[in-house]
């Protein structure tokens, strides 16, 4: 039974990080393993790969998952406060410090601090960043009794720190001791066919009840897989959103998302990549594939994850499409979730 239910919290939080693209896939493939253990965890990738979501991730499968998660934007950590943020102070420890503070540290006790934009902690910064991850042990401003620093630190950065340490600008010691393990996330334009499903779950998101029924339209979906995202799935589910508010119809436009889009180029820039052109059959295979992909996403988005239903309006057996279900990992328990009307019945998992 136990397992069991650890098999489900780990599909619980991989469900979160939408993706089906190999390059994605193995970027995340050793996250459950990197979870139970406690060392530390640099995450990389460009802004807006969902680095903190993956950190949350592995805080939840983790051993610490009863416990807080705490974010800290290290670019906003200034070295006058830096101490007093991160250790917390006694009364009296400073002119205006009527009452004792705790800091982030003591925040986040046996649970998980994550360090974000770790590139922009300064000199300073690093060595008592570095001090605490040693020794495991801090002192409140003010204070000269030790404390336990029982946390779990999980950094994550867009900047390729291996090159600030040699350009040093970044301590080789700290880095080294950030890196124990480490998971890059791709750029969305690296991974466009995971474009669509990203828009499907960022409308079962957002979309409030009353634009339950909202679907892409076709000149949407080329706009969405030829445009190449510079500020990657948060860009992505920016535009969702807007386009919620400005659509005027049942069917999300092009024009609504409002990024770059020349209907035209569109032959240059396929949103599907294919094979040699001398290989026909293994063309064919992708094309199909990612039809079925998008066609099955879409359907469980209509349906509210409800197979037989979606059964019933693809005019297949329910056993078969819970095959193709199967085929693609697509849970349908993922599409349930926002939908207002949703009884919970057995009718929506996949079997």
């Amino acid at each position: 039974m136990e397992g069991l239910v650890e098999r489900l919290r780990e599909a619980q939080a991989l469900a979160k990080l939408v993706g089906d693209t190999q390059v994605f896939r193995e970027s995340i493939r050793s996250l459950p393993v990197v979870a139970k253990s406690d060392a530390t965890l640099l995450v990389t990738g460009e802004t807006g790969t969902g680095k903190e979501l993956v950190a949350r991730a592995v805080h939840y499968l983790s051993p610490r998952a009863a416990f807080p998660f705490v974010p800290v934007n290290c670019g906003r950590l200034p070295d006058t406060l830096l101490e007093d943020e991160l250790f917390g102070h006694e009364r009296g420890a400073f002119t205006d410090a009527h009452a004792p503070r705790q800091g982030l540290i003591a925040q986040a006790e046996k649970g998980t601090l994550f360090l974000d934009e770790v590139e922009a902690l300064s000199a300073k910064a690093q060595v008592v960043l570095l001090r605490v991850i040693e020794h495991k042990k801090y002192c409140a401003v003010g204070s000269s009794r030790e404390q336990d620093a029982d946390v779990r630190i999980i950094a994550a950065t867009n900047a390729p720190l291996d090159q600030l340490v040699k350009a040093e600008r970044f301590r080789a010691d700290l880095y080294y001791r950030l890196y124990v393990f480490s998971i890059h996330l791709p750029p969305l334009r690296d991974r466009k066919q995971d474009i669509l499903p990203l828009t499907y779950h960022f409308l079962k998101k957002h979309a409030p009840p009353e634009r339950s029924g909202l679907v892409i339209s076709h000149s949407c979906a080329q706009a969405l897989t030829s445009y190449d995202w510079p500020g990657n799935v948060r860009e992505l589910e920016n535009a969702i959103i807007r386009s919620i508010h400005l659509c005027g119809t049942n069917s999300i436009v092009s024009e609504d998302l409002g990024i770059p889009y020349n209907p035209k180029t569109q032959l240059d820039s396929p949103a599907v990549n294919v094979p040699e052109l001398n290989s026909l059959k293994e063309m064919k295979r992708q094309m199909i594939e990612a039809f079925e992909k998008e066609y099955l996403d879409r359907l469980m988005y209509e349906h509210r994850g409800n197979v037989s239903h979606a059964a019933l309006a693809a005019g297949k057996e329910r056993r078969e499409l819970g095959k193709l279900l199967k085929k693609y990992r697509i849970d349908p328990r993922l599409f349930q979730e926002s939908n207002p009307k949703s009884s919970g019945n057995s009718n929506g998992t996949a079997g």
